[in-house]
């Protein structure tokens, strides 16, 4: 079943440019899925995936026997998993060059081997887009598309919608937004499809891609990134805890991060005597695979830790832009600066329209031309002496550009 994909949009936009598209993302995102609903749309198309060990050894060993049967008969070339080519960045610019009037698609799963042997190739010469699990706006549309519609076009709602919008983006926060689990029957699926997911990547992708055997270390790093979202990374500390040293702890986050797991933020600095310049934060790309992890399913208002799923589910609706965070040596906070200036703080419980202190010190000292303070139910601005911050419930991030 093919739910429909905010990207898809956008590749349409570049159908007919000569560059290649290339579609990065994590395992059972849908990328296989996305390029066959483009294949429909396409003129005389041929699909390929290099899962078909025969089909990439040809690839790899004789590149002008593969241009003769699977190129120069065919308009547009798709080529699914395409991390598995060895030579894969060389042979599809050998392929760019020598070929006439092609529009090539390839997906991968995985930035190691891409990133290596494709896009060092490719410069000039291919447009790259991510597709990750389902956003919150692609879970609403499939879940309820007139919800959906209703809050793009509308600028003010009432607390019946608020509510209602709510109960979704409770569903979405604890199991995440993975197309299986977003299709499955029940709340038991749902866990079980999860558990699958985790399983591939820590058997699959960490421990064969990467080449990690002691994928139980891996797993403690996981759980203890897990516990810890939106704080942040004393390497020292979560090196001891997961038993290795700094060094390898590094690797093992850069790999995870290439996996698509997770990604880590940086801190927005102006004055390093005063302000955090190095240590990131860290979030997951899928609020599920957190949950599955640490095994908690429980509903947003029965958790402690339903603050830094909040702040997690704003990385996410973020995680195309350009989002640091921000912490002076003296504790003042702020959890997201967007595009070095905008800052966004996040709260699950706000009773009322209060600004803290940290967030009047970034106000004070930054001046931004916008200030927001996303939670669960508050419309409403507030100022502080030059400055309008702007409250609004966290699910009016699906507007994206329109908000920000």
């Amino acid at each position: 079943m093919y739910i429909e994909r905010f990207l898809e949009k956008k590749i349409e936009k570049y159908l007919n440019s000569p560059e290649i598209i290339a579609i990065f993302g994590p395992r059972q995102v849908g990328k296989t899925t996305l390029l066959k609903e483009i294949y429909k749309k396409v003129r005389n198309p041929i699909f390929l995936t290099f899962e078909d060990i025969e089909l990439k050894t040809l690839f790899e060993e004789d590149i002008k026997s593969f241009i003769k049967l699977y190129i120069e008969p065919f308009q547009t070339i798709f080529i699914d998993e395409f991390q598995y080519a060895k030579t894969g960045g060389k042979n599809l610019k050998f392929i760019y060059d020598t070929t006439q009037n092609k529009k090539i698609f390839i997906s991968g799963s995985s930035t190691m081997e891409l990133s290596i042997n494709a896009i060092k190739y490719l410069a000039g010469r291919i447009f790259v887009f991510n597709l990750y699990s389902f956003s919150f706006g692609e879970f609403l549309n499939y879940k309820d598309k007139n919800l959906y519609n209703l809050i793009i076009n509308s600028e003010n709602f009432s607390s019946i919608i608020i509510e209602k919008t709510n109960k979704y983006l409770n569903e979405y926060i604890i199991y995440g937004g993975y197309p299986r689990v977003v299709l499955a029957k029940d709340e038991l699926e749902k866990k079980e499809v999860l558990k699958n997911l985790l399983n591939i990547y820590l058997l699959r992708d960490i421990k064969d891609v990467a080449g990690i055997v002691d994928e139980v270390k891996m797993y403690k790093l996981l759980k203890a990134l897990s516990l810890q979202i939106g704080n942040v990374v004393v390497y020292n500390e979560l090196a001891n805890t997961v038993g290795i040293n700094s060094n390898k702890l590094k690797e093992y986050l850069d790999i995870l991060e290439k996996v698509f797991l997770i990604k880590k933020i940086t801190p927005f600095f102006t004055n390093k005597r005063l302000e955090i310049v190095k240590n990131p934060k860290v979030y997951f790309y899928d609020l599920g695979l957190r949950n599955i992890v640490i095994n908690n399913f429980l509903p947003l208002e029965n958790r402690g830790d339903s603050g830094a799923l909040l702040e997690n589910f704003v990385f996410r609706e973020l995680v195309e832009k350009d989002l640091k965070y921000y912490r002076t040596k003296n504790g003042a906070e702020v959890d997201f600066i967007l595009n070095d200036i905008i800052p966004i703080e996040v709260k699950s419980n706000l009773s009322d329209f209060k600004i803290s202190k940290s967030y009047q010190y970034f106000l004070e000292n930054y001046n931004p031309p916008k200030a927001y303070l996303l939670n669960l139910n508050k419309f409403g601005k507030k100022r502080f002496k030059e400055h309008e911050v702007l409250f609004w419930p966290l699910f009016l991030l699906i507007k994206g550009e329109e908000m920000l």
